[in-house]
């Protein structure tokens, strides 16, 4: 049994359709990554989970318990807010205590459900001082410390990092990723920065336009992408994809690209096809028969390594390497095991 499941759910504001026919089942004790551009319903859809958003189709369910009319406060569910949504006249303390004082639990019981979510996050010592004497970190760990109190059964983070600096933001992925292996919590988790969900998940959920593009571990969606839309939204620098046209389809298993011929058995290439090169997987040592000469146009020095771009036969071309260039005619060199294949309409292609 699925521990949360979504049956079809749509979601249209007027005649926007935010979420179309969404279908998935999440298993208990996961962090899941609901991961897209802007505008691609993932926050429309933690809203729904949470009861801020009313479903216009489907169900949602909570260890088969139909979520669809019950109250927030019924759910058993804690939302982590990109804004932190702290009182700011209320203390560290009565912050973190204030959803406790509805569940007539006594004060020392309050106040031990604090003292342990405050010694989880390691802010203990802070308990006394108001959200503005307090760092964007330690707000964070303030709005994630109320969620905890509550014990709930599911925690939703709405882009929790997003208001942070990125030194900020790569400690927090430490901190959050610690905390779900400490409580073994079940945690849906917003964002649109790759990185996030690529060191926090179990499982990536890539939406796009209101639809699952793919569903898999940050490893599968990596080294597997569906389609054209995944490859170059997981990778930084993004996929390099080049075109390849019917003139460039020298039989049904081999194509040119860069004027060389590329022959691939269990294949059948008869239309516009895709290549995927990663920036990664292009050296710029001889270690392969297939290789380009190209003109560097801009080099990117991010310290240990380097991103070079590049044009070749009219399209954009990154390179990531840690060798230092300095001739900016330089050759280029690639496997063919490290191509990926697209047909026509941008899907993985598949042998025959």
């Amino acid at each position: 049994m699925a521990f949360l499941k979504f049956e079809d759910i749509d979601k249209s504001f007027g005649e926007n359709n935010v979420i179309s026919k969404f279908n998935l089942e999440v298993e208990k004790g996961k962090f899941i990554v609901l991961l897209g551009p802007s505008g691609c319903g993932k926050s429309t859809l933690l809203r729904m989970i949470a009861g801020l958003e009313k479903i216009d189709y489907g169900k949602i369910l909570l260890e088969n318990n139909l979520l669809n009319n019950l109250l927030p406060s019924k759910r058993q569910i804690a939302m982590v807010f990109q804004s932190y949504a702290l009182y700011p006249h209320m203390n560290v303390f009565e912050n973190i205590s204030f959803g406790l004082k509805s569940e007539r639990i006594t004060k020392d019981q309050i106040k031990e459900k604090v003292i342990e979510a405050a010694k989880i996050l390691k802010i203990e010592d802070l308990l006394d001082r108001r959200p503005k004497e307090l760092s964007g970190g330690q707000r964070q760990r303030v709005a994630i410390g109320r969620a905890i109190t509550r014990n709930p059964k599911l925690f939703l983070f709405d882009e929790p990092l997003s208001n942070l600096d990125a030194a900020l933001r790569s400690e927090m992925r430490v901190e959050i990723s610690k905390l779900h292996k400490k409580l073994k919590s079940n945690i849906v988790y917003v964002t649109h920065d790759q990185i996030e969900a690529m060191t926090l998940a179990d499982k990536i959920v890539i939406m796009n336009k209101g639809k699952i593009e793919q569903f898999g571990s940050p490893e599968d969606i990596y080294n597997n992408p569906n389609n054209v839309f995944v490859a170059e939204f997981i990778g930084n620098p993004k996929m390099n994809i080049f075109t390849i046209k019917t003139e460039d389809i020298v039989n049904t298993n081999t194509f040119k690209l860069f004027n060389r011929e590329i022959k691939f058995e269990n294949f059948n290439f008869k239309d516009v096809l895709y290549v995927g090169i990663r920036p990664e997987d292009i050296s710029l040592e001889n270690k392969s028969e297939y290789g380009a000469e190209i003109n560097v146009d801009l080099i990117e020095n991010l310290g240990s390594e380097k991103i070079l771009y590049s044009r070749l036969n009219g399209s954009e071309i990154r390179i990531k390497s840690a060798k230092n260039i300095k001739d900016k005619n330089i050759t280029i060199y690639f496997q063919k095991n490290k191509i990926y294949l697209f047909d026509s309409n941008k899907n993985r292609l598949k042998s025959s």
